[in-house]
């Protein structure tokens, strides 16, 4: 990247880690090669409370892989959704590109969630493209549980999304930022962001095996926060209400 596409980026990358110290050197080694196909980028990092070398490997990668890699820190762990704002918040770009740290997603799709924007152009509220992974690379209890939430998810919520935990997700940043936040809006953006007329691209994206570590989540404590979120977002959806088309006299 060069230094004028830090000063007006066009797209903000962000990526929520914890505990990714392993990971850190290569996810960034893989930005940095997407970053060839994208408009102006700037690429932002969140440590969200780490307790090993994660810290450290983001000021390693920004010395030897991506100089213009922003990080910020929080001092303590503040959860995913939280991390994302904070990132998201700092960003100067009006699109926001999302992604886990863990190695499991490819940077290279978010060129393919871009130009599934363009038909869109013109449109008074601009869509939210969702990475959708069609071969999960995760044990076959995480992936019979994922499957479970997200039934339930899209017959409550009727988002019509079969995967609204995919990590890879391309949205307008003051669009994300009108949501009502909460911890765990992450898992909701589609059913939220449709409430708020955007329209709503899927695409399939690739799968990968994490490159090292584990989730930080465990299948019991994914449905029992899962189904408390739902049931706040269902109240939010039911709550909130959004002129059809605005008129100024």
């Amino acid at each position: 990247m060069t230094a004028s596409k830090q000063q007006h980026p066009l797209l903000a990358v962000v990526v929520s880690v914890l505990n990714e110290g392993d990971n850190i050197l290569p996810v960034c080694t893989e930005i940095r090669a997407a970053l060839a196909t994208l408009p102006p980028t700037e690429v932002i990092f969140v440590d969200d409370g780490s307790t090993d070398g994660t810290l450290q490997k983001l000021q390693e990668a920004r010395s030897s892989i991506l100089p213009e890699l922003r990080i910020l820190v929080h001092p303590e762990c503040l959860g995913k959704s939280t991390a994302l704002r904070t990132a998201i918040r700092a960003a100067r770009a009006p699109w926001i590109a999302t992604m886990d740290g863990d190695g499991q997603d490819d940077p290279a799709f978010i060129r393919t969630m871009l130009d599934a924007v363009q038909p869109y152009a013109g449109c008074p509220v601009q869509p939210l493209v969702v990475g959708i992974r069609r071969k999960r690379r995760d044990r076959l209890s995480r992936r019979f549980a994922t499957r479970f939430a997200n039934g339930l998810r899209q017959k409550l919520l009727k988002d019509a999304c079969p995967d609204t935990g995919g990590p890879l997700k391309l949205f307008q940043r003051d669009l994300f930022l009108s949501l009502p936040q909460f911890e765990g809006l992450h898992r909701f953006i589609p059913a939220l962001m449709k409430h708020y007329g955007a329209p709503l691209v899927c695409i399939e994206t690739q799968h990968r095996p994490r490159l090292h570590g584990q989730s930080k989540y465990t299948n019991l404590h994914r449905a029992l926060v899962g189904i408390r979120d739902m049931l706040g977002v269902l109240w939010l959806q039911k709550r909130t209400r959004q002129p059809p088309s605005l008129t100024e006299l």
